[in-house]
């Protein structure tokens, strides 16, 4: 039912950036009985963690990823315009595939300790809620980061208490 996460975060964020390798990983506890994903190394100034929730039979109802990337000294991370770039882009896949999505205005959140943008979006199928997706965006010192997560309605909302704890986690 979810579809995999496309390469948004790094083609968003590889436009902003391109610098040394990355020193400090960020961490983050994943919920349990979640599997970790490897993924693979895009490039060297973005890194990406991800943990999906399945359901009895295995099919994957819940996705939650987490991306850094390194900013380039001196660039100013215009983090509104990146993510309703992100949602714009998110609403026309769903759109695209036959969906409806409506997304709540961009509000102040946290990542971490970090200040940050969030939004959450709606998808429904002919009126039917089937999907929500969160993204949250911050930037620190030097690094941009972005945790997603997205699910199906029910277990979306039933997985809110891990999501709040994986959260919670976060070192940046």
């Amino acid at each position: 039912m979810i579809r995999p996460f496309k390469a948004l975060f790094v083609v968003i964020f590889s436009s902003l950036l391109a610098v040394p390798a990355l020193a400090d990983q960020p961490s983050i506890t994943w919920p349990a009985g979640w599997e970790v994903q490897a993924l693979p190394e895009t490039s060297p100034q973005v890194s990406r963690q991800r943990a999906v929730k399945n359901d009895a039979d295995g099919n994957q109802v819940m996705v939650m990823e987490l991306t850094m990337s390194q900013v380039e000294a001196g660039h100013q991370v215009n983090v509104p315009g990146v993510l309703l770039e992100m949602r714009k882009s998110i609403q026309k896949d769903f759109f695209q595939g036959g969906y409806q999505s409506v997304c709540n205005k961009v509000h102040p959140a946290k990542l971490g300790a970090l200040d940050a943008l969030e939004t959450t979006c709606t998808i429904t199928e002919n009126g039917r809620h089937v999907l929500s997706q969160t993204l949250v965006a911050a930037v620190g010192a030097d690094k941009a980061y972005v945790l997603s997560y997205a699910g199906q309605a029910e277990v979306y909302k039933a997985s809110a208490d891990e999501i709040v704890a994986a959260r919670n986690s976060l070192k940046l």
